[in-house]
């Protein structure tokens, strides 16, 4: 079986949707599954087999992103060459559409994992985004009509989309994880690096922007600070607007309070869930959000945004809280928390034993699955 992938997000750059498309992958493999990619080039770049890079230009408003020009004359031949059995598109964009229209064109089965949210992006927009809100909201749902399946990464997700009309084919497949570096990180990590092991820690892993509602989060923290003593929140993460939320820190008083590491490789990364002690994680964009996962794995009680994809990942009363969008009442469940030792240890455990759903090798098994009954 041979996978043709198009992404208008992939390596170099770092983003969910690209370490999604790394789990499967990799797991895949392992059942003889095959790939090929069609993805944006970033400058100059090395030629690897079965990976076609498309002329790319950095994207207004996030240099580090690309935009690639969706144009190859070649693309058909390549396709046929490659004896592709099915086209799986992670975004109904750019290479997402030209990798739509390729499937139509050949009869080759296309399937669209929904990964984004895309009309809670149009901060992004410098001009006329509740315009550009609903022609964003119409654009997918015509898209995902377009094709053979539409991979929803959560149930909420999937209930979302069928109200807005969507009427092709859907299947919830989780994007799974590596729950071994999690069970495995050091748990002294964290607090000896950061000299803090006096402190109860409050984490925040993901993009440093707008739409993962960091304003919210430092807003809700300020709280907290205020009524507990030894906390820190660490945010790990990079993005446009980490100079501004570093600023707004310093000036709510926090700046020996919150910790701003930036990006870390993601073999890092377990390490610092390890040593924390609550998950934070209040973005109301996500469709299922791997960050929940990951703070599953590594044994941490998460409080997050009653929205989306949230709703499936975090189990209200068993492994965290979900509150409205308030911040009072979302400072009032990390205090409460932080301070209900027992109640932590509980949601702890309660945690690692619900992370078992999302391994990677389960969610591969489904993904496997709608491959094979595409074909048939």
């Amino acid at each position: 079986m041979k996978i043709a992938v198009f992404s208008d997000s992939y390596h170099p750059y770092l983003s969910g949707v690209v370490r999604s498309i790394d789990l499967f992958q990799e797991e895949l493999n392992k059942k003889g599954v095959q790939f090929t990619f069609f993805i944006p080039a970033y400058g100059i770049y090395k030629k690897e087999k079965g990976v076609y890079r498309f002329f790319s230009l950095p994207a207004p408003t996030n240099k580090d992103f690309h935009l690639a020009l969706p144009f190859s004359a070649k693309l058909y031949s390549t396709l046929r060459a490659e004896k592709v059995d099915i086209i799986h598109v992670h975004s109904p964009f750019l290479l997402g559409r030209l990798g739509q229209k390729a499937g139509r064109k050949l009869n080759i089965p296309v399937v669209f994992t929904y990964h984004t949210l895309y009309e809670e992006y149009v901060h992004y927009f410098p001009f006329a985004q509740k315009t550009a809100k609903a022609i964003t909201s119409w654009y997918t749902l015509k898209f995902a009509n377009k094709c053979e399946a539409v991979v929803c990464p959560t149930e909420a997700i999937r209930e979302y989309l069928l109200e807005k009309g969507l009427t092709s084919r859907t299947e919830v497949i989780p994007t799974g994880i590596d729950l071994q570096p999690f069970f495995k990180a050091d748990r002294n990590f964290l607090k000896d690096h950061l000299k803090i092991n006096d402190q109860k820690v409050c984490l925040f892993v993901g993009r440093v922007a707008p739409e993962k509602n960091v304003d919210f989060l430092l807003d809700s923290f300020k709280i907290v600070a205020e009524k507990v003593n030894n906390v820190v929140l660490v945010v790990v993460g990079g993005g446009p607007e980490l100079t501004h939320y570093i600023k707004k820190a310093e000036q709510f008083g926090l700046g020996e309070k919150v910790k701003f590491i930036g990006p870390v490789s993601p073999e890092e990364v377990p390490q610092y869930y390890a040593g924390a002690d609550l998950f934070l994680f209040p973005s109301v964009t996500e469709t299922q959000g791997i960050v929940f996962a990951e703070a599953k794995a590594a044994g941490l009680p998460t409080v997050g945004i009653r929205a989306f994809g949230s709703k499936s990942m975090v189990f209200e009363g068993v492994d965290g809280f979900l509150t409205s969008l308030n911040t009072k009442e979302y400072a009032e469940k990390v205090i409460y928390l932080l301070e209900q030792d027992e109640l932590r240890k509980k949601f702890s455990s309660n945690a690692r034993q619900n992370a078992q759903m999302f391994s990677k090798e389960y969610t591969a098994k489904l993904m496997y699955k709608l491959y094979q009954s595409l074909l048939k």
